[in-house]
């Protein structure tokens, strides 16, 4: 194959001869490829477009919900925050009652027994008077 001459070689070797190009067909044919490339970037965008609308449907919804939960687990909190106070209240009631009870107990008591010494008193009292009558 040596002794073939360019356009011979490429004829023997199956390739298409050499067409030099001018400026207007160069312009021709990066305009089709970017017409093309626009065209398979627009079809990629829309079927993302949809996808992308689901996508963002569901991440709202999932926004809600969580939202919904945070507002129930609030709520909770509050109700258990109201039920703390009630019981705290009334603990606080029952033990000013308890203390009141005792106070009270207490001062009968000590009423009772002031009483007993003031008789054991004047028991003595007496039993020392009538010693002294007698003598």
């Amino acid at each position: 194959m040596s002794h073939l001459n360019g356009s011979d070689y490429d004829e023997a070797v199956g390739m298409a001869p050499f067409k030099p190009q001018n400026f207007g067909d160069r312009l021709n044919k990066a305009a089709i490829a970017k017409k093309a490339a626009l065209e398979k970037f627009e079809a990629k965008t829309a079927a993302l477009a949809s996808v992308s609308a689901e996508k963002q449907a569901e991440r709202a919804a999932l926004v809600a919900a969580r939202e919904a939960r945070a507002a129930e687990r609030e709520l909770a909190k509050q109700a258990k925050a109201v039920e703390d106070a009630k019981a705290k209240a009334e603990k606080e009631a029952a033990q000013a009652a308890a203390r009141i009870a005792d106070e009270a107990r207490l001062a009968e008591e000590s009423e009772r027994e002031a009483n007993a010494e003031l008789e054991r008193k004047a028991a003595r009292d007496a039993r020392y008077a009538a010693r002294k009558a007698r003598k």
